[in-house]
């Protein structure tokens, strides 16, 4: 169990790391200092640089091929699962696609979750390009498809279905929508974009109330990023994109991101590093790290911290600090046990993990 745990716990570990070094590498590494619309425009021109949307259908690779691989079901690798319904069908049984012919059950095909009709000017297929991106196409059933058509999102519970002559995703996808449109948004804005006469706002493909420090995003989506949590698909989603398109989606990798640029609902923190700005923005360090003497420092100038706590990899609480005491603007963990930990710090601002080792 031990084994399998720590297995778990570097492969998380490195998981994250990866991630976040596809958005701190040159070229236009992105400053997270920044907030608000200035963290909305240096993501845009990250996620704008270098990228190839796929043909949407060609006999070499395209938008069908990769369809089966971002929503493969993690259970069966011969099936796609399909948005909103969430049912597992076989890869082969499009509607189009290499299944012209309908030799297998025609059941899937390609649901643009920014409408294409909606999008100022339309998302056209006819060559790589906004109509084409993979961040934006799900499997879907036929007739789910066409019972969405180009229906606007707005909140409601339960499964997914038409609410007042719009859309409700459903529960368990309403997440997944929201961080599609939010990329959407930043990718085709028309601010940094290579295709800066597409513009693809929440507030055309959404129902809501505008945020305040922008009156193209609503408070819909931001709700929704923090209510639904990043899926095993999505995450499974974002590396594939990524080797075939060249970008990755920000609110999947982190839905904090868009807390950070847009405010509403703080949502997961996955990186651990984004949802303190008292100690992130205040140099915090976190050393040795691996700790070979069994003492860990951390080192902040934030004005308080209220406590620090170490849990082992089965959640359980082994020590904990409240109103710890500063040295030298540092904090001392002493005759630590050897193993891997997640160091949590908590100020009044938030909180932020740290993975540790004490060998």
């Amino acid at each position: 169990m031990k084994k399998i745990l720590l297995i778990l716990f570097l492969s998380i570990t490195i998981s994250t790391f990866s991630q976040e070094a596809y958005y701190l590498n040159a070229p236009n590494a992105v400053d997270f200092t920044l907030n608000g619309i200035d963290l909305k425009d240096a993501l845009t021109t990250k996620i704008s640089n270098n990228t190839t949307p796929l043909p949407y259908s060609s006999s070499s690779f395209d938008t069908w091929d990769a369809l089966k691989l971002t929503d493969e079901d993690p259970n069966n690798s011969l099936n796609v699962v399909l948005i909103y319904n969430s049912q597992s069908e076989p890869k082969t049984n499009t509607v189009g696609g290499d299944n012209t012919s309908n030799q297998f059950p025609a059941v899937w095909n390609r649901e643009h979750v920014f409408p294409k009709s909606l999008a100022t000017p339309s998302l056209e297929t006819n060559s790589p390009g906004p109509g084409t991106d993979i961040h934006n196409l799900r499997p879907a059933s036929e007739s789910v498809n066409s019972a969405r058509g180009n229906l606007r999102f707005v909140a409601g519970s339960g499964t997914y279905g038409v609410v007042n002559g719009n859309w409700y995703p459903g529960d368990e996808w309403k997440g997944d929508v929201a961080r599609m449109i939010m990329y959407m948004y930043l990718r085709y804005d028309g601010n940094g974009s290579s295709f800066a006469e597409t513009q693809c706002l929440p507030s055309i493909v959404g129902i809501g109330n505008s945020v305040s420090n922008d009156a193209d995003m609503i408070d819909l989506f931001l709700q929704w990023n923090a209510d639904d949590p990043v899926s095993d698909i999505e995450r499974q989603r974002n590396p594939v994109a990524e080797d075939k398109q060249g970008n990755r989606n920000p609110f999947i990798d982190n839905p904090y991101l868009a807390t950070k640029i847009w405010g509403g609902p703080a949502a997961e923190d996955i990186w651990g590093t984004l949802g303190i700005d008292d100690i992130v923005f205040q140099a915090l360090k976190v050393f040795p790290n691996p700790a070979n003497e069994h003492t860990i420092f951390i080192q902040s100038n934030a004005s308080i911290i209220k406590n620090v706590a170490l849990y082992n990899l089965t959640g359980q609480q082994i020590l904990t600090k409240n109103n710890p005491q500063k040295n030298n603007n540092q904090i001392i963990l002493d005759n630590l046990p050897s193993g891997f930990y997640v160091l949590k710090i908590n100020s009044e601002k938030g909180s932020i993990s740290e993975k540790i080792i004490v060998n």
